[in-house]
């Protein structure tokens, strides 16, 4: 009786939190200076699709240059009386931000659950995510200062630790909401304003993290949404009055934020693909580089940035690790995400899905060894049956110069690789154009040490993988990006040094 009882309050909760999130889409998603506004330059409309449904949520208008230019100017005005604040006061906003997150942590993940399609205990993950960063850097913020230093004769100096102005955000799919929240946290702890674009694909989260923030105490401009696909973004990159903008996305897409920043002078932060190793040695604990290999390569349907879709094993272990490693993913339970027990919801779109399975059927071609899943996914539920599911995949006997060692998949997609000594190991992991994260599973701290200093990757992980707390810093090497999020190093991406040189004396002129 008492698991009934469960089973009918869950499917309450499932069904107010939709009638919730049909009412959502009711009003605008443009959110300038306080409040949901309809566009007044919309260059075209575009679909968003419920991805465990296939199911239109909603027409959404692309905001236009009247628009961006709006939400700057907003963003500018709040600026005077935000950047004025001490820094206890603005940190005292982001306390308030993530108490109220926290205690509507349950609310926000289902929503990000319908709006991205991920399973809903990744969502509360995420939801947890940004009140963790919204403490830490809530907690930094009165520590943001500069420096004093004596000079000759009783004179000094002193740097200023002050914000850039009005920065711009540009966030992914995969993270929708704890891309923003990572991106405004730190930009508001160091006295910046933001305007922020979401995907065009999950437009939902952020303008509901833009009025938790105003309802925080943070002034009316200081936060502000707009939705739009690429032009969006170029408008928003190139504004005058932007001094910054922070991307998470693809390379091809990085390159062009960097070139509109180049052009104005701007300063970025580019969070951008990879194609992450994962070296498993002969002496590593098997459960757990089986877990390591599984959360490097599954959560969010295996579209994360930093996923380790090449899991490079030692020849001798390579047997037991590939055994184990397809019985765990067979027993992976694919289907709606809302579902508490659900591992594994529905990729981003149907078009995607399909990019996703050509990679597959590319490896197969190649003479991979295709060993579980891969293939679409129908669900019995027929409420879900047209959502864009797929199984999770393991593929065996793959070489360095296949399409799937080489491309990021975004998807479900594990590849395993051998290798024979830790030299060949490192070299192979370190042939590749990205550099954003990098793992290592050895009993030997040694190895672990060494190994890790010479994987060219900016967060590396020894015996765990894609585990973000913050404080650490994250962020790329090579054409994986710059510029670090979630950590105090952030704190310098969002500020500029102003040096005062205070002369106590005459001036010692020849003149």
């Amino acid at each position: 009786m008492a698991n009934l009882l469960t089973m009918s309050t869950a499917r309450v909760q499932v069904i107010r939190t939709a009638s919730t999130f049909r009412s959502f889409l009711d009003k605008p998603l443009n959110f300038i200076n306080g409040e949901r506004t309809v566009p007044t330059d919309p260059t075209h409309k575009f679909t968003v699709f419920e991805p465990a449904t296939g199911r239109e949520m909603c027409q959404c208008p692309s905001s236009g240059s009247k628009d961006v230019d709006s939400a700057v100017r907003s963003a500018r005005e709040a600026f005077k009386s935000w950047s004025r604040l001490s820094g206890m006061e603005r940190g005292q906003v982001l306390l308030n931000a993530a108490a109220k997150l926290r205690e509507r942590r349950e609310e926000f993940a289902q929503m990000e659950t319908y709006d991205q399609g991920k399973p809903l205990f990744e969502s509360l993950w995420d939801i947890d995510s940004v009140v963790d960063s919204f403490t830490y850097f809530g907690g930094l913020a009165p520590d943001i200062k500069g420096e004093h230093l004596p000079l000759a004769n009783g004179s000094f100096g002193i740097t200023r630790r002050e914000p850039l102005g009005v920065c711009a955000g540009i966030g992914p799919w995969n993270y929708p909401f704890q891309m923003a929240g990572w991106k405004v946290a730190p930009a508001l702890a160091c006295g910046n304003t933001m305007v922020y674009k979401p995907s065009p694909f999950t437009p939902i989260t952020a303008v509901m993290l833009a009025e938790l923030l105003i309802d925080a105490g943070l002034p009316k401009g200081a936060f502000n949404v707009v939705q739009g696909e690429g032009e969006t973004g170029h408008l928003l990159s190139t504004h005058p009055d932007v001094n910054k903008v922070s991307f998470t996305g693809s390379i091809p897409t990085g390159k062009k934020v960097m070139s509109c920043c180049a052009e104005g002078i701007k300063h970025v932060t580019l969070e951008l693909g990879g194609k992450s190793p994962l070296l498993i040695f002969a002496d590593a604990d098997m459960d757990n580089a089986v877990k390591g290999a599984m959360m490097g390569n599954f959560l969010t349907q295996g579209e994360v940035c930093s996923n380790a879709t090449r899991v490079f094993v030692e020849s001798s272990i390579h047997d037991e690790f590939v055994q184990r490693l397809v019985e765990k993913t067979k027993s992976l339970k694919v289907g709606n995400p809302t579902k508490e027990d659900t591992m594994m919801g529905a990729v981003i779109s149907k078009e995607h899905r399909e990019k996703v399975l050509k990679y597959v059927e590319s490896a197969r071609k190649e003479g991979a060894k295709i060993m579980c899943g891969g293939e679409v996914f129908t669900p019995e539920d027929p409420d879900i049956r047209d959502g864009y599911y797929m199984t999770p995949c393991v593929i065996d006997g793959v070489d360095d110069k296949m399409t799937v060692a080489r491309e990021e998949i975004f998807g479900p997609v594990l590849s395993v690789l051998t290798f024979d000594s830790e030299e060949e190991a490192v070299r192979r992991a370190n042939d590749t154009k990205f550099g954003l994260a990098a793992g290592v599973f050895t009993r030997d701290l040694n190895v672990a040490n060494r190994v890790s200093a010479q994987l060219e990757a900016g967060y590396v992980w020894v015996n765990n993988f894609n585990v973000l707390p913050p404080g650490l810093p994250f962020g790329g090497h090579k054409q994986s990006g710059f510029g670090r999020e979630n950590a105090a190093e952030t704190i310098q991406s969002y500020t500029q040094t102003k040096t005062v040189h205070y002369e106590m004396g005459d001036v010692d002129c020849p003149y």
